[in-house]
């Protein structure tokens, strides 16, 4: 009798330790999907640079020397992030509705001139602080309102809104380019820009460095969209829609409704990132700029599995890299969209990882 318990015990005992352990590999996988391509498009785009006959131990040693170790560069690598990050944030909005949010460039650039345009002016008649927090407004409002016309497409007809943001976005980078050039410009400059808005005028440095408190900004709104979707009723709806739209009809929700509020706050983000950057960084927008950091950031948001903590790690990363590889660029010659050339592999390597992680659990289905 005694046998025969202690052979179930071994039993119970074996088949705990492998339900942990199966626990343990559902929990590193995300990880494993979400670091693996990271390193693999390192480590192709060294093998780029060995072809391009420059050492990849010295381009990512400058990368992390001048972007990471030193004091200028992770002051760099923090303010750069502010804009990326508000962008970051959109995106995972609209991601997990099932919406693919891609005039982000737009609604960028034209939250950028405007602001860039009206700040100047206001700062004659209104104090600081009031000047910023319209900035901050207009930004946004000019990024949403600029999603009106993909939003109802995608609500009331059903238009593919890949189709239509971009689209958008071709309209909106050469309608920021005409005001800069034409509407907006300064007449006291030969280059065509805005005015400039004084340093003094701008978003408080943080700890008497040059990090623009727009990363605060940032990390601020990736925590808040991070506990929206994931605690409050209105994230359940955005997801509940992002999975099976059909669903959500028949649970009740008004997904037109829906749709045109997740446009609308990931617009919006994406033009408050604008703001942040003329406010926080540049103080005016030349003609013809256009930093293109939306398709950039995709590839991150994915990586991180639309979690907001991951998102901030992957942000930094890539800020680090771009600043780094700026001094990279200048001291090995390598061009400076190299950087870009990185992130396309790795865009191309995440969506073999997911084909093969769908692969996987389709098998496991069957």
């Amino acid at each position: 009798m005694s046998i025969q318990m202690t052979g179930s015990e071994d039993g119970v005992t074996a088949a705990n330790a492998g339900q942990r352990r199966r626990m343990i590999m559902e929990r590193l996988q995300p990880i494993a999907l979400s670091v693996a391509p990271l390193v693999a498009a390192i480590l192709l785009s060294g093998l780029l640079l060995l072809v391009m006959g420059v050492n990849p131990v010295d381009y990512y040693g400058f990368i992390v020397n001048r972007g990471l170790l030193s004091p200028s560069g992770i002051e760099a690598t923090l303010t750069r992030m502010g804009p990326l990050l508000l962008i970051a944030a959109g995106l995972i909005v609209a991601f997990r509705a099932g919406i693919w949010n891609l005039g982000g460039d737009a609604q960028f650039l034209l939250g950028a001139v405007f602001v860039a345009a009206l700040a100047p002016l206001l700062t004659a008649s209104l104090p600081v602080w009031m000047v910023l927090i319209i900035g901050l407004l207009v930004g946004a409002i000019v990024g949403a309102l600029w999603s009106l016309v993909p939003a109802l497409l995608r609500a009331w007809q059903g238009v593919n809104e890949i189709i239509t943001t971009m689209m958008m976005t071709f309209l909106g980078i050469s309608l920021s380019n005409m005001l800069v050039k034409i509407v907006f410009i300064d007449p006291e400059t030969t280059v065509p820009q805005t005015r400039t808005l004084p340093v003094a005028d701008r978003l408080p440095r943080l700890f008497d460095t040059t990090i623009s408190s727009g990363v605060v900004i940032g990390v601020v709104a990736i925590l808040v969209v991070h506990f929206v979707m994931a605690r409050t009723a209105f994230g359940l709806k955005l997801r509940v829609v992002g999975a099976n739209a059909k669903a959500a009809v028949h649970a009740g929700l008004s997904v037109p409704v829906l749709t045109i509020a997740v446009f609308a706050i990931s617009a919006g983000f994406s033009g408050l990132s604008g703001a942040v950057a003329v406010l926080g960084q540049y103080g005016n927008v030349r003609a013809d700029w256009n930093p293109a950091y939306t398709l950039t950031i995709v590839p991150l948001v994915f990586l991180a599995r639309f979690n907001g903590f991951a998102t901030i790690a992957y942000v930094f990363l890539f800020s680090v890299l771009s600043i780094g590889s700026e001094s990279a660029a200048r001291r090995l010659g390598v061009p400076n969209y190299f950087t870009l050339v990185t992130m396309a592999i790795l865009l191309t390597l995440l969506g073999i990882s997911e084909m093969l992680d769908q692969k996987r659990r389709d098998g496991r289905r069957i």
